[in-house]
């Protein structure tokens, strides 16, 4: 296959995007590829940082406004620009987290498959207690849900459902407790 690009040289670099649900794909040769950023200028150094800084250009991440642009967000505290944060792919300090969240939310849910919140694995001998607890919290949220949506009926059957993984770690604690 062809280079999309010059359309002269054989396509040695396959480049598949995917941005909100829409896959786009790019076939180019080497050099249209060095010309496009696909890859590093440098011939045999491709790093971990060239990949993850790919994923904080502002061109391909998905954005929701925010009170500040990106040219204008600055740390308070080490007074690390967002463009140098894109550039460098690495904060200068703590503050840097909070003064960016409004652009790392969407930056995670495109690393992390759409997900912005780690929940790991439980431990098998205290499994049941944490992922009780989590199915808690989901089902307080889908009754605060069907509240403000007037649906009482299905409330009342999430309320019912809540009591019982309620008992059970009720149940749990008093278990571990003897």
């Amino acid at each position: 296959m062809d280079c999309q690009e010059c359309k002269q040289n054989p396509a040695t670099v396959h480049f598949t995007q995917v941005i909100n649900g829409e896959k786009t794909e790019v076939r180019v040769c080497q050099q249209c590829a060095k010309e496009k950023g696909y890859v590093p200028q440098d011939d045999d150094v491709y790093s971990l940082h060239h990949l993850l800084s790919g994923l904080f250009n502002p061109k391909t991440a998905v954005h929701h406004p925010s009170p500040q642009t990106e040219e204008d967000l600055k740390c308070h505290h080490c007074g690390m620009t967002y463009q140098q944060f894109t550039k460098i792919g690495k904060f200068g300090c703590a503050s840097c987290y909070e003064t960016f969240s409004d652009h790392l939310n969407p930056l995670f849910r495109k690393v992390h498959s759409g997900n912005t919140v780690h929940e790991g694995r439980a431990p098998k001998r205290r499994g049941s207690d944490v992922y009780s607890r989590k199915k808690l919290r989901d089902l307080k949220v889908k009754l605060q849900e069907a509240i403000a949506d007037e649906a009482f009926e299905h409330a009342a059957e999430i309320r019912d459902e809540i009591k019982l993984v309620e008992q059970e770690l009720h149940h749990d604690e008093e278990r571990d407790d003897t």
